[in-house]
This record gives structure tokens, sequence and C-alpha cells, in this order.
């Protein structure tokens, strides 16, 4: 008999690596034929290492040419076609989107979304085009379609986006499960202590206008004044398919004239996290930000915004601070009272770090994921 294949529909290779690789180990060692289908950016030379098979796919993860997304979800039918998988496990809005009308069409067995935040087209501005608009509410459409296909469930990382998607009509709530992020390495990003030396407030993201980031830069200024040794920096690396990604020219010119210090991105975030006295993400909307929860993990207060899924990791009073969205001052004046404090960045951090134990590992997440497999596969589960 076949051995039996379960594939991992998602934007990019990268993305992969660094929030679902764990669970295409699990599922390897559980003894499926562990596919991975994605852009190809140069991380899926870890996915093969690790013993998993990687399907380049052309995606463009902001793109909108409607010829283009109907090669790529071609593509991804022609893939599922000749697969003929067991069980296909989709993140982010397109793999979603594209692969789960797929799989009904195909009649997979098994079908699990993640929707891990609802991301740019999902935050409205008040600049948006009527295009956008009209985009929005034809995928809320598509979602409805893709979503309620009876061998499907669909993961949500905070219980705002879950209610967002029932509210809206877009999914039955017995296909909806809640599982609190894709899961932090506790052993990789271990608690330190706070370093010595001037204070070092970092912003881990990629470097999207949705992420606070020039809320951040602002609040440097403002905190300067108050505390002039404070640094301040961004650590991500540019994202030019993305419509909200801020140019590279930007953020090197923040750099050059001192506003803030940009490291680029980083493979080295716990050595990172170790310089950091204080974590911060103002940012629009998350799903569950693995940002913080390694930083909670590595035993730092973290500073983010009243939104979902920045609400799932940091408790005011307890493991750090909330603020307002959008609002500069608000994050200034908390990062002054935070820096002011390095008995409550301590106390904070362990308490971080503790929830990260307990609620947030890597561990729990892959062992929830994976009943949610066997649920839906029954007597088709190997062994």
């Amino acid at each position: 008999m076949r051995q039996p294949r379960a594939l991992f529909l998602v934007n990019y290779d990268w993305f992969f690596v660094s929030h679902r690789l764990a669970l295409g180990e699990a599922l390897r060692d559980a003894g499926f034929d562990v596919g991975v289908a994605a852009l190809r950016t140069g991380a899926h030379e870890v996915i093969e290492g690790a013993g998993l098979r990687f399907h380049p796919l052309p995606f463009e993860p902001g793109g909108r040419d409607p010829l283009h997304e109907a090669r790529t979800f071609a593509a991804i039918a022609d893939l599922y076609r000749r697969e003929r998988p067991s069980l296909v496990h989709q993140v982010t809005i397109k793999p979603v989107l594209y692969g789960s009308l797929a799989a009904r069409a195909l009649r997979v067995p098994a079908v699990v979304n993640a929707v891990s935040g609802l991301g740019y087209m999902f935050i409205e501005r008040p600049e948006d085009s009527p295009s956008l608009r009209a985009l929005r509410s034809a995928v809320k459409l598509t979602y409805r379609a893709a979503l309620a296909y009876p061998r499907a469930r669909t993961i949500f990382q905070n219980p705002d986006d879950l209610a967002t998607f029932e509210q809206a009509g877009m999914i039955p709530r017995s296909q909806a499960r809640l599982i609190r992020g894709s899961g932090v390495d506790t052993a990789r990003f271990p608690a330190t202590p706070l370093p010595a030396g001037p204070p070092l407030v970092v912003l881990p993201a990629r470097m999207l206008w949705d992420k606070g980031i020039q809320e951040f830069v602002d609040a440097a200024h403002l905190v300067r004044q108050r505390i002039p040794e404070a640094r301040f920096a961004l650590v991500g690396g540019v994202d030019r398919q993305n419509p909200a990604g801020i140019p590279e020219a930007t953020l090197a010119g923040w750099n050059a004239r001192g506003e803030v210090e940009w490291w680029g991105h980083r493979t080295d975030m716990p050595a990172v996290l170790a310089q950091a006295h204080l974590v911060a993400l103002p940012s629009y909307r998350e799903g569950l930000p693995l940002a913080l929860a390694e930083a909670a993990s590595c035993g730092r207060a973290c500073v983010a915004t009243d939104v979902p899924g920045c609400r799932e990791v940091v408790r005011p009073g307890v493991t750090g601070w909330l603020v307002r969205p959008r609002n500069a001052v608000s994050l200034a004046d908390t990062l002054i009272e935070a820096l002011s404090s390095p008995e409550e960045l301590e106390r904070r951090g362990r308490a971080g770090r503790k929830m990260a134990e307990e609620e947030l590992s890597k561990a729990a997440v892959v062992q929830q994921t994976m009943a949610l497999y066997r649920e839906l596969l029954g007597e088709r589960w190997p062994g």
C-alpha cells in the first residue's frame, strides 16, 4: 500500500521553516511522505534537509494580476491531482483560498487551514481605494465558499479572528478550531538576564507599515527627549511583494540619520533578544505574533498594541504593557514608563518566560495540531 502523503501549502519556503517545520517533521515521524509547496526563496534546502519533499510554486503573495493568479491556482490544482495527498495543511490567505478550492474539487480526504492573522487585506484604512474595498468583499465571499468543505477544519490563532469569520458567515463554528500560535522553541530561546549598558528597545518583524513601524520611529524621538541614551532597533527584512512593505531606502535613511537602527533580517534572534531590554510590536493586527512569543521565552517584557493577536501574548501588568494602536505618543509614554523601572522589566520578563513554557511552546502546538490531523483522518491514519 502506498505511503500516505501530507502536503503543506504556504506562501514562502522560509515561512514554513520558521513556523511549521516541526509539524512537517512530526508528520514524517508518524509515517507520512511529507511535501511542502511554496515560493522558493532559498530556505527549501532546509526543508529537503529535514527529509521533506519541496515543490516550487509561483506565488506572488501581494500580486493581483488575474492571469498570474489563474496560473498559480492551476499549478496548485495540478500538484494536488498528481500528489493525491491524504492531508493538506494550508497557511495564509492565498494558500487557504486557492488550496481549499482545489482540495474540494479533488475531494482531498482531510484539509486543515491556518488563518495566521487577517493581514493587509483585512486591515481597513481611510485611504483604501474602492477597488481594494471591492476586493476585500470578494475575498470574504471566496472564504465562505472555500472553508465550507465538510472535510476541512480551520485553525485560528486568537478568538477575535475566529469571531470575525464566524460573524461574517465565512465559516461554520463547528469547523473552526483555536490553537494559539505556531509555537516557540523554548530551548532555542532561553531566558537570559537583562544586559548592562544603555537601554535597547527592539522591534522584531518584517518591515511593513502595518507593524507600526512609523509609530515606533516617532516614539523613539519622543523617548530620547527623556532618556537620551536609549537605543531603538528595527530587526527584520524588507518585503517587496507586500503592499504595506517599507522601501529599503526609507529604512536606510532612518538608520543613517540615527532615528532608529535597522539591523535587517537576522537568523540569530536568540542573540538579538539577549541584547534587548524591552521588545515592542505596535502592530495594527496580528494572528499570534511568534516574535512576541520568542521575546517572552527569552524573558523579555513586551510593549504591544491592544489589538487581536498581540493581547494573546502581552498581558498588562503581567508580561508587559498594551498601548493604543496607531498612536506614537501612547507608545512613547509606555516605553518611558517601562524603561524607567528595571525591576518591572525583570518581573514581567519572568512571567513571560513562564507563560511561554506553559502555554505557547512548540511542543504544545504540535501536539494539538497532530490531534486535529488524527480527528480528520480517522482510520486513514498510518499504523
